[in-house]
């Protein structure tokens, strides 16, 4: 039997990671197009700890609202969509917790078209570990970066769980990974890659051979990566760790290097071929999902006051 209330983080208005508290809402009504899920676990993102802390006061924002842009849980009310009761499914973005509620909540209803049934082995928080950091790491140096056995790889900004993700995918592909951080204690995090490097914030000049960037840092340091790569490399933008969030002034012709191609990627459209694609190349690889800390959701204040004080390396994951 479904309940009729559950626990859920509500937002209305910038809150500190310390003031949170769960509180009793409805379960939501399932519509036509719509499917309710019983979540099992949910990773934590940078952008939710943004329209936690700030664009909250956005007027695009409909609030009150239930924040958290992807889970791990199973199908409790199919609605319409086909998918079969109990079915083992991952969710991520098309607008949660900012154009409607999210997944820091018991019961999540969700539009079908950004819910995927995954054929895993895997337990709950791993599951919860995958749906947008490495749909957005796959994204990045798949479909953007065009990544190959032979590319030398350099990832600005490693020591995050996107930054994590991406070195095990890269390295599963076989080519050489350079990763940085701007955290001189945080080098030893960096080991599976195959070169570590501290960023003063000026690489351009020090690296030869580097044929393909992943920017994590963002527009921060952009200007500076992009004077990283070889002639015919390609630089994609998708972090914003520095954050700098866009680009005053940039002149393309003159900042961009001849021959030099600058991407990015945007983790809103994902497909169900795509996590198809990830969960098998998952498997196939052996590569397990980048867990840094786990808390119960009754303890989610301080999960979110780990990450907004970085006191977690790696992926943090919320588990009912």
């Amino acid at each position: 039997m479904i309940p009729t209330t559950m626990k859920a983080v509500v937002l209305s208005k910038p809150t500190r990671a310390e003031d949170v508290r769960l509180t009793d809402v409805p379960i939501p009504k399932v519509r036509p197009g719509w499917v309710l899920i019983k979540v099992k676990a949910f990773g934590l993102n940078h952008s939710e700890q943004i329209l936690r802390l700030h664009e909250i006061q956005a007027d695009y924002i409909q609030k009150p609202i239930i924040p958290g842009i992807e889970c791990a849980g199973e199908i409790v009310d199919p609605s319409d969509s086909g998918f079969p009761k109990g079915e083992r499914v991952v969710a991520l973005m098309g607008g949660m917790g900012r154009s409607f509620h999210g997944s820091y909540v018991e019961y999540a209803l969700l539009p079908v078209s950004h819910v995927f049934a995954v054929q895993t082995n895997l337990s709950w928080t791993d599951m919860a570990a995958i749906p947008e950091t490495y749909f957005t790491a796959w994204g990045s140096i798949f479909t953007c970066l065009h990544l190959q056995k032979e590319d030398i790889l350099l990832i600005r900004g490693g020591t995050c769980a996107l930054g994590y993700a991406a070195i095990q995918l890269a390295k599963a592909v076989g080519c050489k990974v350079v990763a940085t951080t701007h955290r001189e204690r945080k080098m030893d995090l960096l080991q599976d890659a195959d070169e570590a490097i501290l960023d003063t914030g000026t690489l351009a000049g020090t690296l030869h051979g580097v044929t393909k960037t992943l920017e994590l840092v963002g527009p921060k340091t952009l200007r500076d990566t992009l004077r990283c790569v070889e002639t015919g490399g390609i630089v994609c933008n998708t972090g914003i760790l520095g954050g700098v969030y866009a680009l005053n002034d940039f002149d393309p012709i003159k900042e961009i290097p001849n021959g030099v191609y600058l991407t990015g990627f945007f983790s809103n459209y994902p497909t169900k071929q795509t996590m198809e694609e990830i969960v098998s190349f998952i498997a196939e690889h052996q590569i397990t999902p980048g867990v840094g800390a786990v808390y119960s959701f009754r303890d989610i204040a301080k999960a979110l006051f780990a990450m907004d004080h970085h006191k977690v390396d790696g992926k943090i994951v919320v588990r009912m």
